[in-house]
């Protein structure tokens, strides 16, 4: 069993950076590792996703050229840096880690969730 805590959101003005973390109680080396987002109303989109050799993918439109995702198997910690955000990157980030390594964009493809962090943009 492996337990995710995310860190990092707040509440930014437009233009702003954050950087997420997502921090695993054991080791996630062979888990791809993702992060979410969640607005009121809508079901949880995949954002990006790392597998579990560092392949990086972004799902959403709006989050390419924009956020980073990187992991750090030594800390078991995944980051999610979001850059220049926009208001309508408001949301619940969580992020997700499960087998096999490959990325997957279904939520429900995942095994273990952490309790989400609260991204807010706004002037």
């Amino acid at each position: 069993q492996v337990q995710l805590v995310e860190s990092g959101g707040g509440l930014v003005q437009p233009g702003e950076s954050l950087r997420l973390s997502c921090t695993a109680s054991g080791s996630v080396d062979y888990y791809a590792v993702a992060w979410f987002q969640q607005v009121p109303g809508k079901q949880r989109e995949a954002v990006s996703c790392v597998t579990s050799g560092g392949g990086t993918y972004y799902y959403l439109d709006s989050a390419k050229g924009r956020f980073t995702i990187a992991r750090d198997d030594p800390t078991n910690t995944v980051y999610l840096q979001m850059n220049n955000l926009e208001p309508e990157d408001t949301a619940v980030y969580y992020c997700a880690a499960g087998g096999p390594g490959y990325c997957k964009r279904r939520s429900d493809e995942y095994d273990y969730w952490g309790q989400g962090t609260q991204v807010t943009v706004s002037s």
